[in-house]
Formats: structure tokens, C-alpha cells, sequence
């Protein structure tokens, strides 16, 4: 039940590293935004497919980085692209701003003319205004010739007319944003349905003008909109202190920060098999926060599960590895959050099934499952090893992803990590012992500490929701404790590993066919990337051969890869990642079956091969 069982299970794309020389991918970001392309053009020109992908190319750069920010702070919420620009950092959001924005195609002819009565409305709306509403008119925010003002005001011409009714809606109803004060909410709270009508027709319908590589022009205009105003840069962090290490390490503001909230201030919600957890406010708040712990308040709750009153704790706050958190960490953490700015956040209660709604039974399952107490050092192992072992069972918390559970939510083998289904994030954690799932015990401890610090490595790559593991903790690790913590994953080994890594490619008539259809569209669709013999282009394009997460005993992962794409997150050590496109909008269940049984039996794989059923199943579930 931890670690944001909705957000952090994880998919690690591993691989067979390649004996030949890397190949070289042009580091462009026509190349790096593959992703973007395959819904919104190569020249950001805008796609009609299964309704519109809007133009991008040669939007002023301020409103096109001002509309990725509101998708990742929860602004905007299209899964689609949430999903997509959740872990990546402002800078590369703001360079692909950049690159669309310099980007100047061709627009696609005007539509239809409406009725004249609707087409005078939108000539008057647009030229004119309102004035007894107090609406203005577009012209004078968006220019005479309607193809925007700098610094963030988008060109209204060349668009779709579900298009500009389905974004003026969306301001009405505040699913739009903009910076403070919104100009466009309060322009389209006056507009009624027939304005909106009018104004997407009459625009739909002018023709566009020359494409040009000139930059729209900039001027004053009549409301005092934010979204005009250039966000500036951020400036770089100062060097954190120990207590913002381990908490970053521990991955607090994760699993307590909303998005688009107040960092730390809780409200996440937490979906299991028991009801939903929200996370509570860890600010220093003294009425809705922590503000009222002590150092021992906290250390009883990190080390024992209870609250100040005595309380149990249920383990959805992941005590049972925090148990193992040294009192002077434990203590770094607590100094820590009572340096950050308090919020007034209160609580949303916990909406549990009966009967684990009711928290006496923690006692029970306390009996059965928890063992307080403090990790020892094993004396056979080196520093190295206890230090990576301290980490990974500990404050990392990696069990509460990686680790299978019983049906009362207690982890089985936690020391283990041998993975499993977390059915509330439909993801599958893999195993992380050494010759399983994710083949630990085939990689160098360097491409080990890659993956887990940089989001890509020689042998592979994070996506889906570890990429936010990496984004917002991992990245973080020292260089001794990235390393502690691949020493003591390479030496996690079981018995059956070999033979659990293993199964048979089934070979029936209807297989046969599934798999020479997924050959011919991996031929379309991902040769040029991962390369028509499967070894990739690491560490920009994962490879797939031999590759034991790709062939793991659930298909999910690469179902969801498949159909969603992806980024890695930006890091440190990789903070320009190549994204994969999404298949969801191009192929259909059929295909992603055939694709995937492919691609999990090619190469010397042997995963089972996957129906359309479990596609359509893993299409219909939310991304976030």
C-alpha cells in the first residue's frame, strides 16, 4: 500500500547490452520530439486523426511554454499530455517551446462559411467586441491580421472550429488557465453558446495568411493579462542541506504534493484495493500541518507508525521500511520540513471500505506484519553492501512497489524485491533480484547507477511512472550512495531466477499469424528506432533484444508503453531525454496485440504472446 501505489510502480526497459559500438542518434530535437509529432505533425502543423491535435508551430514560444506548464502543475488536464510533461524540467520545456515556435508550416485551408447571421456575429466579435458586456475584440489582443502578439498571445487562424469552440469552452468551464489576473476566463464567462458559435465559424473560415518566419509582432494590450508577461528562469537551487537530501531520497514531497499544489502541503490521492489514502499536509503548519510534532512526535511516527495522540498509522505511510530510518536521519528530515514555508492545507479524509475503515484492526495486522526496530548491519557484507541495503529497505521504500502483496496488503519477501502486479496503478513493478525480471545481475554497477540517476543508461531506460521516481528522487543520489545502492541490487539473487526468467513461445496457428503481423508493423513503426535485429540505440532508444521486462510474466508494461509513449525524465545527467510516440491514436487493439506478442517472442524473447482483450483492458485505464 506505499509509495504512491497510483503513481510509483515502475517499468524498467532493460536489455542485453550490445557487443557493437553505440550508434550515434542525431541529437536534434526534431529527433528528440518524435513523440510530439506523431499527434501534432513533424512541423507542429496541427493533425486531424479521431478528432484535432491544434497547431503548434510558429505559436509565440511564452504561450506555448505556459501551456506545458499548465498540463504538468494541473492546470490543463488532457492524460495525454499530462502524462507526457509531468517529469520534465522547465529548461526543456522551454527549448521545445522554442523549437516550435521557430517552426512555420503551412496552414490548412479555411472551412466552410456558416449562415450570414452567424458569420456577422463573429466579424462583429472579432473586430469589434462587445462593448455593453464589456467584451473586447480579438483583434486587439490577438493583432489585425489575427496571427497573435509577442510575448503569448497565439495566432486564431488556421484552427479547427471544434477546435476553438472545444478551448473557449474550456475557459469557461476553468478547465484553461492562465497566469493571474486570467483574462481569457473573464472574457469567456461572457460569452454565451451562440457567440462561441459565431466566433469559431467566422475564424475557421478566414484565410490564412502567407506563411512567413517573421515573429508576430508585439503591442499593448486592452486587459492586463498574465499570459502576456514572459515567465523568467528559475534560478539554480542552493546545495541542500542533509535533511532536504534524505527527504529527497525518501521521496516526501512525491507522495505528498499535489499536482499543481503547495509542495508538501499532501492531498494526494492514493487509490488500493481497501478504498483511497490521501496524504496529509507535512508543512509546518500547526493546525493543519506538523507544525505541532516534536522530534520525537515524528521519530515515533517514522519508527513506530503512531501519532502524537498514540494513533496507529495505517501503512499506506510506509513506516514498515521507515522503521529502519536511523533516529539522527529520521531527526535531518524533521529539522528539514520545519524549514519549509507552512500551508494551511487541511486534510481530506481517507475513504475506506468497511471493515478497514476501522483502525483498531490495525493492532492485528501490526501482530502479523510489523517489526519495529532499526536495520543491522550484516557483518559478512561490506560497508558498501549495508549502506546500499539501509537505502533500498529502509528510506527508499523500494518493497512498497517492488515487493508482491497478500490480500491484507502486508509485502511478501519485501527483502526480496521480486515484483509484482500493483493493480491500482495497472503497472507492473518488476523484480529487482539479480537474474529476473530486470537482469540486475547482468549490468555493471556504473549502468545501474545510470538508470537510477540519469533516467537512462547503456542497457536501458525508465518510463511511465519510475520515470517520476527518478525525476523527483533518485536523480538526487550521492555518488557513494548511488553506488551502495547497485552493489546490494546485483547480489540480490534466488534460486529460481533462471527458470522464472524463462517460459515457452507458443506456437498455434493463430500465434503464428499474431506474430507475422506484429513483424511487419514493427517494420513501420519501430525499426528505425530500436533497429530491425531489436538492440536499439542506447541509451537514447532502448534496446528490446533479450530483454527480460519486456518478456516479464505480465504484459502490461510494454501494452502501456506501447500505446501511451513516452518520455524518460529530466535529469541532471540527461536532461534533453528522446521521447517515444504514442500508438494509442494509430493502431488499433488488434494491432497493439500483435505488436507487443512480437516483440516480447522476437530476438530470442519468450514472453507469452497478448490478446486485444488485454489491450483494450490497459487501453481504457487513466494514465495518472
Amino acid at each position: 500500500m506505499t509509495r504512491l501505489l497510483t503513481l510509483l510502480a515502475t517499468l524498467f526497459v532493460v536489455g542485453e547490452a550490445s557487443a557493437a559500438a553505440l550508434v550515434i542518434v542525431p541529437d536534434t530535437l526534431a529527433q528528440r520530439l518524435v513523440a510530439c509529432s506523431a499527434c501534432h505533425g513533424k512541423q507542429g502543423e496541427g493533425v486531424r486523426r479521431n478528432g484535432y491535435y491544434p497547431r503548434i508551430g510558429g505559436k509565440p514560444a511564452d504561450y506555448l511554454y505556459h501551456q506545458l506548464t499548465n498540463f504538468r502543475d494541473g492546470k490543463r488536464g488532457f492524460p495525454q499530455m499530462v502524462y507526457f510533461v509531468r517529469h520534465l524540467s522547465d529548461a526543456y520545456l522551454r527549448e521545445i517551446a522554442s523549437y516550435y515556435s521557430g517552426l512555420h508550416p503551412p496552414y490548412p485551408p479555411p472551412a466552410a462559411a456558416a449562415s450570414t447571421a452567424l458569420m456577422a456575429r463573429g466579424d462583429a466579435l472579432v473586430h469589434d467586441g462587445d462593448r455593453a458586456r464589456a467584451i473586447p475584440a480579438c483583434v486587439a489582443c490577438h493583432g489585425d491580421a489575427l496571427t497573435g502578439t509577442l510575448p503569448a498571445i497565439p495566432a486564431l487562424v488556421g484552427l479547427f472550429p471544434d477546435y476553438i469552440t472545444s478551448q473557449l469552452e474550456s475557459w469557461q468551464r476553468g478547465i484553461r488557465h492562465a497566469v493571474a489576473p486570467d483574462c481569457m476566463a473573464t472574457i469567456a464567462s461572457k460569452l454565451d453558446g451562440q457567440d462561441i458559435a459565431a466566433l469559431a465559424a467566422w475564424l475557421a473560415a478566414q484565410p490564412a495568411p502567407t506563411v512567413t518566419s517573421a515573429l508576430p509582432p508585439s503591442r499593448e494590450l486592452p486587459l492586463d493579462c498574465g499570459s502576456q508577461r514572459a515567465t523568467p528562469a528559475t534560478a539554480a537551487a542552493p546545495a541542500p542541506s542533509r535533511g532536504e537530501y534524505l527527504a529527497r531520497i525518501g521521496d516526501c514531497e512525491g507522495c505528498h504534493t499535489a499536482r499543481g499544489g503547495a509542495p508538501f502541503a499532501g492531498g494526494v490521492a492514493m487509490p488500493t484495493s481497501f478504498g483511497t489514502f490521501y496524504t496529509p499536509n507535512i508543512t509546518p503548519d500547526r493546525d493543519t500541518g506538523i507544525g505541532g510534532y516534536s522530534a520525537d512526535d515524528f521519530w515515533r511516527a517514522m519508527h513506530e507508525g503512531r501519532a502524537p495522540d498514540g494513533a496507529l498509522l495505517y501503512p499506506a505511510f510506509p513506516y514498515p521500511s521507515y522503521t529502519r530510518v536511523t533516529r539522527a536521519d529520521a531527526d535531518a528530515i524533521y529539522h528539514y520540513l520545519r524549514s519549509i514555508p507552512a500551508v494551511r492545507a487541511k486534510r481530506r479524509p481517507h475513504e475506506l471500505e468497511f471493515p478497514y475503515s476501522q483502525r483498531p484492526l490495525l493492532r492485528a495486522w501490526r501482530a502479523l506484519y510489523f517489526d519495529a526496530g532499526p536495520l543491522a548491519p550484516q557483518p559478512g557484507e561490506s560497508a558498501q553492501w549495508n549502506r546500499g541495503a539501509y537505502l533500498v529497505q529502509g528510506l527508499g521504500h523500494c518493497a512498497g512497489c517492488h515487493a508482491a502483496r497478500n490480500f491484507l496488503g502486508a509485502s511478501i519477501g519485501e527483502q526480496q524485491l521480486r515484483g509484482g502486479m500493483i493493480a491500482s496503478a495497472d503497472w507492473y513493478a518488476p523484480s529487482l533480484s539479480s537474474d529476473r525480471e530486470a537482469g540486475l545481475g547482468q549490468w555493471q554497477v556504473d549502468d545501474i547507477v545510470a538508470l537510477l540517476r540519469d533516467g537512462v543508461s547503456p542497457r536501458g531506460a525508465v518510463f511511465g511512472p519510475m520515470a517520476l521516481v527518478v525525476h523527483d528522487s533518485l536523480q538526487y543520489l550521492a555518488d557513494d550512495d548511488a553506488g551502495a545502492i547497485a552493489v546490494y541490487l546485483k547480489s540480490l539473487s534466488h534460486a529460481d531466477d533462471a527458470q522464472a526468467a524463462s517460459g515457452s513461445v507458443e506456437t498455434s496457428a493463430q500465434l503464428r499469424r499474431s506474430y507475422e503481423a506484429g513483424a511487419k508493423l514493427y517494420d513501420t513503426h519501430c525499426k528505425d528506432c530500436h533497429q530491425a535485429d531489436g538492440r536499439g540505440h542506447a541509451p537514447a532508444y532502448p534496446p528490446l533484444a533479450g530483454n527480460p521486462s519486456i518478456a516479464a510474466a505480465s504484459p502490461v508494461n510494454p501494452i502501456r508503453m506501447l500505446l501511451f509513449g513516452g518520455f524518460p525524465p529530466s535529469t541532471q545527467g540527461n536532461p534533453r531525454p528522446y521521447g517515444m510516440p504514442p500508438f494509442a491514436y494509430t493502431l488499433d487493439d488488434r494491432q497493439v496485440a500483435d505488436l507487443v506478442t512480437y516483440i516480447r517472442q522476437a530476438w530470442g524473447n519468450r514472453g507469452r504472446a497478448v490478446t486485444p482483450t488485454e489491450v483494450a483492458t490497459y487501453r481504457s485505464v487513466p494514465l495518472d
